[in-house]
């Protein structure tokens, strides 16, 4: 009997051991943290104009393929995107610095319009997501969606 329960809890340890689940999908991991954590470290810390190009991919990948258990975006992802869309500064600069790989992420190639439209409906997703959010998000949208 002993010998039963020995090899069971053996087993379940090593199963728990292999598997990692994760509520969201966050751009992968790198050196123990998320793609996402490295990225938006590096926009922030030293901003340049592909640093802002490679995290506006970023977001559009995490929004668009929703990994991990709950298959949707993480809480705040989709309102992160929305607003750095919204500044009117980075469609510009995604025109002018984004690589050839990165100008296929998105279908149009105005991203003037483009990007405007694009930020309010991802605000209005962080909505539709978490719906908590609203009281954050309803004035944002009316701030900068006029």
């Amino acid at each position: 009997m002993k010998r039963i329960l020995t090899l069971t809890l053996v087993s379940i340890v090593l199963t728990s051991c292999g598997m990692s689940t994760s509520l969201y999908y966050w751009g992968g991991a790198q050196n123990g943290t998320t793609a996402y954590e490295n990225l938006v470290y590096q926009s922030y810390d030293k901003q340049t104009p592909e640093s802002i190009c490679r995290l506006i991919c970023m977001y559009e990948d995490i929004v668009s393929n929703p990994g991990g258990t709950r298959r949707m975006p993480p809480p705040g992802i989709c309102a992160e995107y929305g607003y750095m869309l919204l500044i009117p500064e980075n469609a510009a600069i995604f025109a002018e610095y984004a690589t050839a790989m990165q100008r296929r992420t998105f279908t149009s190639g105005d991203y003037a319009s483009f990007f405007p439209e694009k930020g309010k409906e991802m605000l209005q997703k962080e909505i539709e997501l978490y719906p908590e959010s609203v009281k954050f998000i309803a004035p944002l949208i009316e701030r900068l969606c006029k």
